[in-house]
């Protein structure tokens, strides 16, 4: 995702009461797709996600900073992911936004899967990357787990760099090096109740009314999120198919850019005539 040609508009909106700081990118097509809602990873500022208008050049995108990172201020109580589902919808809302494919990566990946059953009637088609049904998740490796909680990797970019390999699967390259230069240390608090945001959750009690044609993506050297946690999402999802990246590590969709967006515009495309999934 280096060196983007297509910019986003960045502005900071009200949000139901809630500062967001907003990125969203219009097509200067006539393209009569969906607009694609992104939600990021975990302490991940949209700055690391100014490639998706390239990745995706006939389609509107949006996306935003969760509150605590980036530069949405942190909110004064925890949230849960039905709150942050509904401050999204309020945000589509807000940009008469009606319709919607779905797309979160790792953390952001829970995100959409809560959002697209929330407002399941909005949703065209979700595409989940190195990510997970929640809490009965397979665990990572250790090291790499210990790396995840290590504020560094967000205030330090020497320690992101010599850590980049056990921490995500992947050697550093330049698409890599970019990702790491983009880096906005989160919010102490924010980054906190990101995590606990994610305790206790879980899609499975709700996952089999998520009836949309659904693409879950995975790298096979993901130490964060191993792969066979796709394989989960594969069989509990009712209209889902599993594409693996060989020799992906779990920031794939940044290391792997062309690849990946390659898959997901197929994807995308040939589910265009599918029916929408039903509440």
């Amino acid at each position: 995702m280096t060196s983007p040609k297509r910019m986003p508009i960045i502005e900071t909106q009200d949000v139901d009461g809630i500062e967001l700081r907003t990125a969203r990118w219009t097509s200067a097509s006539n393209s009569r797709q969906a607009t694609l809602l992104f939600f990021n990873g975990i302490g991940a500022n949209l700055e690391l996600t100014l490639g998706l208008g390239d990745m995706f050049p006939d389609r509107d995108i949006i996306t935003f900073d969760v509150p605590g990172v980036g530069l949405s201020p942190v909110t004064s109580w925890p949230y849960r992911p039905w709150m942050l589902a509904r401050w999204a919808r309020k945000l589509l809302d807000s940009h008469d936004i009606e319709e919607v494919d779905v797309m979160g990566v790792s953390w952001g990946g829970a995100m959409a899967q809560q959002f697209a059953f929330q407002y399941r009637r909005r949703v065209g088609k979700l595409v989940l990357c190195a990510t997970t049904a929640g809490m009965t998740m397979i665990p990572g490796h250790p090291k790499s787990l210990s790396k995840m909680v290590d504020t560094r990797r967000y205030s330090d970019p020497e320690f992101m760099r010599k850590s980049f390999e056990s921490l995500y699967g992947e050697a550093v390259d330049g698409e890599a090096g970019s990702h790491i230069d983009n880096l906005l240390p989160p919010d102490p608090k924010g980054y906190i109740y990101q995590l606990l945001a994610f305790v206790g959750w879980s899609s499975l009690p709700f996952i089999r009314f998520l009836t949309m044609p659904t693409l879950v993506l995975m790298g096979d050297r993901d130490t964060i999120v191993p792969v066979a946690n796709g394989h989960i999402l594969r069989v509990a999802l009712p209209d889902a198919e599993l594409k693996v990246i060989e020799g992906g590590g779990h920031l794939f969709l940044v290391t792997r850019a062309e690849e990946t967006a390659d898959l997901i515009r197929e994807f995308l495309i040939r589910s265009e005539s599918e029916p929408k999934a039903a509440a």
